[in-house]
């Protein structure tokens, strides 16, 4: 078999096309909304977010809801809390972040456990990329097209926002809801990821890429193009590996991210372990071998005054 046939022969399945479109909605859209939480610093609140749209889930399948809309609602809902309990109480963003997300991930469990289902809840956790039918498919696509489409126009502001907020507010922006607007989009981007890698994964797909990009360039319009290119070539052999070995192709795909994120870490000419080393020692020896040639070209200055 070769190269084209093993490309193709995926391809012939209407499930696998489905997943692909999916994965590719899912991977460039994460990717992007990725490299603001990682200049923001906002890891954890990616994964509190991803975690408290389970019981959200849950409750739209209970009341025949699509399941955008539950994981939406309360993706809203643990950010509104988070922001309501830090600035009522004296507890750090951290811990009430921890609190809130364990909380809600602990209330979708329990829904699981009772709720009386002939689907197999358990996807929403690792989820269910093989799964996915066309009505989800086109869910992902709306949100997807939407969150991109509002990242992007927003791109400067959001920008400014992540650098300098002081800045922001001088020239008239609202740093408070810039900060909103970045949440609800990454409630939105969330539930985009939820039918690629489950509740569990979504986390992996909102800072890998970003933080790859970030390691490979300081140009934050660069970061911009870097992590959904290579999200998307990730979720594309994620998905290809996942196939032919019969693996999880939602963990598959985050397994290559996180492949992706090791090589860049260690052979990264300017931030890589192992690569900037390496770097430094070519530049030194380019250096010496600079000053040798300049040496051999500067005239003995005994000869001159001969």
């Amino acid at each position: 078999m070769n190269i084209i046939d093993l490309l193709l022969e995926p391809l012939g399945y209407d499930f696998m096309v489905r997943a692909l479109a999916t994965t590719l909605i899912a991977s460039i859209v994460c990717a992007v909304l990725s490299c603001w939480l990682v200049l923001i610093g906002w890891s954890l609140m990616g994964d509190a977010v991803s975690h408290a749209v389970l019981p959200g889930v849950v409750l739209a399948y209970i009341f025949g809801a699509p399941f955008a809309v539950g994981a939406v609602i309360f993706g809203f809902l643990a950010v509104g809390m988070i922001g309501v309990v830090r600035d009522t109480s004296r507890l750090k963003e951290d811990a009430v972040i921890g609190i809130v997300f364990t909380t809600m991930f602990a209330l979708g469990l329990v829904l699981i456990s009772v709720t009386p289902s002939q689907t197999d809840l358990n996807h929403i956790i690792f989820g269910n990329l093989l799964g996915v039918s066309t009505s989800d498919l086109i869910q992902v696509a709306v949100l997807g097209v939407f969150s991109f489409a509002s990242l992007v126009i927003k791109r400067r502001d959001f920008t400014l926002y992540a650098f300098d907020p002081t800045h922001a507010h001088a020239i008239g922006l609202s740093p408070r809801h810039l900060g909103a607007a970045l949440l609800a989009l990454l409630a939105l981007t969330a539930v985009v990821a939820l039918q690629t890698v489950g509740v569990i994964l979504v986390v992996a797909m909102l800072i890998i890429p970003g933080a790859t990009a970030y390691l490979i360039t300081d140009r934050f319009g660069r970061m911009l193009v870097i992590a959904p290119v290579l999200a998307a070539l990730c979720g594309v052999i994620g998905l290809y590996v996942s196939y032919y070995l019969d693996t999880a192709p939602g963990g598959m795909v985050v397994l290559m991210q996180g492949g992706a994120f090791t090589l860049v870490y260690l052979f990264s000419p300017r931030q890589g372990v192992i690569g900037s080393r390496l770097s430094a020692r070519t530049r030194a020896r380019q250096h010496a071998a600079e000053v040798a040639e300049a040496s051999e070209e500067t005239p003995d200055l005994r000869e001159l005054g001969a």
